[in-house]
């Protein structure tokens, strides 16, 4: 019995550790206009947007001056976060907010680049040490032959710097790239697989973006149809400028994970085809549309992310690189989710007993899904909570040289 209950205190001691550290991430993108212009009257609106949206990472374009990036910091993103070093570089620039209580910066710089700056910031998880490669571009602006070879020249140049990351490499591109369509050469570029430093569109939806109805819940800009005193465009929501690019790795399942569905023009409910955001109806509320209408002529972008946390619950033996818990997938969850893993050829031999079950938050076992001798190999099992409450569970994987857990959320 006193084992018995050891056992269920190392649960709960491993759950608590890992039962209150935030595993989802949003990330935000925005060209904010040449800000600080303006301020006064926008800063109000901006405070209002990204209280709803509540991003961890928040990059912005049209940035004009360290002044600004003060400015945004103090006046409508608040104590929770911090602001990045700021380039200052040939045009306007980009700037970089986080939630310090979440990442760490560990580095910043520049990769030059006509006619703006590229920016890089590397970003450590303060959860599970997991680091964020992310870049800040604002392409060329502009239809002409000569501005889309520029913004192929820009792609070039950037692909340069990701094609010497190794691959697993978790990396993301954000930003205002003024494409018209994924058929433009700088697309095609940073689509490229010929290196591992290419990227994925999270959402997939090629085609020819510009002022096409098939592509109206992801026009970005602009918000606008008639003119304002800041000078940003108008024309109304037909154009699909900004982007949230990520890495193979990002795609991959386990690690730092894309949450499919989150990618989303903030604030575009695909009705506004070439329409002012403040015509009816609203999809998040008049005040938001006004808002967001008001502040740019850009919707800002916001996708989510999964940083995977991943305990050993022993002194291990951590010399295979092959052993993985999964975060599983679709979480949150209801009725049914799939939980993946990896078993290596380990010291221990080939086949080896495999165990997974599942925890409530009070360490009681609710399910066992698998107790059996397995070979080395990738491994698929659903999990069906059809007859558990809501709440957060556990799932803790091992074998006689490896073990983990990870979080899952059943929602009903």
């Amino acid at each position: 019995m006193k084992k018995l209950t050891n056992i269920f205190i190392s649960f709960l001691l491993i759950f608590a550790s890992i039962g209150f550290s935030q595993e989802r991430v949003k990330i935000l993108t925005y060209n904010v206009l040449n800000y600080p212009n303006f301020a006064t009257e926008k800063n109000p609106k901006y405070q209002l947007i990204f209280s709803y949206v509540n991003p961890d990472i928040v990059a912005v374009q049209e940035m004009l001056s360290q002044y600004g990036v003060n400015l945004l910091l103090s006046e409508t993103l608040g104590s929770s976060y911090t602001a990045a070093t700021f380039f200052d570089g040939p045009d306007t620039d980009n700037a970089l907010f986080y939630k310090d209580s979440v990442f760490t910066l560990l580095t910043a710089e520049i990769i030059p680049n006509t006619p703006r700056y590229i920016t890089k910031y590397v970003l450590q998880y303060n959860f599970t040490q997991d680091i964020l490669i992310i870049y800040i571009a604002h392409f060329k602006a502009g239809d002409t032959q000569s501005d889309i070879n520029t913004r192929d020249q820009e792609a070039a140049r950037l692909r340069i710097y990701t094609n010497q990351l190794s691959a697993g490499t978790n990396f993301i591109l954000v930003g205002d790239l003024n494409l018209y369509s994924s058929s433009e050469p700088s697309y095609v570029r940073l689509l490229d697989q010929a290196n591992s430093g290419y990227f994925l569109d999270p959402i997939n939806r090629p085609g020819y973006w510009n002022n096409n109805s098939s592509f109206a819940d992801i026009h970005t800009q602009s918000t606008r149809t008639f003119q304002l005193a800041d000078g940003g465009s108008t024309g109304g929501l037909d154009d699909r400028f900004d982007f949230i690019l990520v890495s193979q790795a990002i795609m991959n399942f386990g690690g730092i994970d894309y949450v499919s569905g989150t990618y989303w023009a903030y604030g575009n409910d695909g009705q506004h085809f070439n329409q002012q955001l403040v015509n009816p109806p609203y999809p998040i509320s008049e005040q938001i549309a006004f808002a967001l209408h008001d502040v740019s002529d850009h919707l800002p972008v916001v996708a989510e992310f999964d940083f995977g946390v991943v305990n050993d619950v022993e002194n291990i033996n951590l010399s295979s690189e092959t052993f993985r818990l999964n975060q599983n997938y679709p979480n949150p969850f209801n009725p049914s989710t799939r939980i993946s893993f990896t078993i290596p050829t380990t010291l221990s031999g080939n086949n080896q007993n495999v165990k997974l079950f599942i925890y409530d938050v009070l360490g009681r076992e609710v399910a066992r899904l698998i107790d059996e001798v397995k070979s080395p190999g990738y491994y698929e099992v659903e999990f069906n909570a059809g007859n558990l409450p809501a709440g957060v569970y556990f799932y803790h994987l091992s074998t006689p040289d490896h073990s983990a857990s990870r979080k899952l959320i059943l929602i009903k």
